[in-house]
């Protein structure tokens, strides 16, 4: 199984998403069977890490994305990946532009699978240290729950 997160520039949400699900992943016993990436639908980031206010968040709470490079999003990505998680609207109708008729990946909200309230994950790129907490709250809850999507899946 293979799940893409996709934001924008690929720094902050998708790779704090990636992260925060290799993780789970890991403690559930499922890291070897899951493949988990991000990309951005935007190309500014290419190449480098993450925030370093993302990381420094994410760290507090035990988790490493120091590793990661941000890349752009291919259409490519659709065959690869079975399942592709969007951070917003305005990236999810970036996929649906880049989508090629015939592909094998779903692709969703990623907190609109998992939320009842919020269907988007905010961009903390321009907001105070506090947005980067709120993306993981977010994120960290609707990753327990894929992972149980996930383990259905296997």
């Amino acid at each position: 199984m293979r799940v893409l997160f996709v934001c924008l520039g690929n720094i902050c949400r998708s790779p704090t998403a990636e992260g925060v699900l290799r993780h789970k992943l890991s403690e559930a016993g499922l890291a070897d069977q899951v493949e988990v990436a991000s990309a951005g639908t935007g190309d500014w980031h290419v190449g480098k890490p993450p925030d370093k206010r993302s990381q420094a968040a994410a760290r507090l709470r035990g988790y490493d994305l120091s590793a990661q490079r941000a890349r752009q999003v291919s259409r490519a990505d659709f065959a690869t990946y079975d399942l592709i998680l969007a951070m917003d609207n305005s990236n999810l109708r970036h996929l649906k532009a880049l989508q090629p008729a015939k592909c094998k990946a779903e692709l969703d909200l990623f907190l609109r699978r998992f939320q009842s309230q919020i269907d988007e994950v905010p961009d903390p790129y321009h907001d105070s240290d506090q947005g980067f907490e709120t993306v993981l709250d977010l994120i960290e809850r609707a990753s327990d729950l894929l992972v149980i999507e996930l383990k259905g899946r296997l």
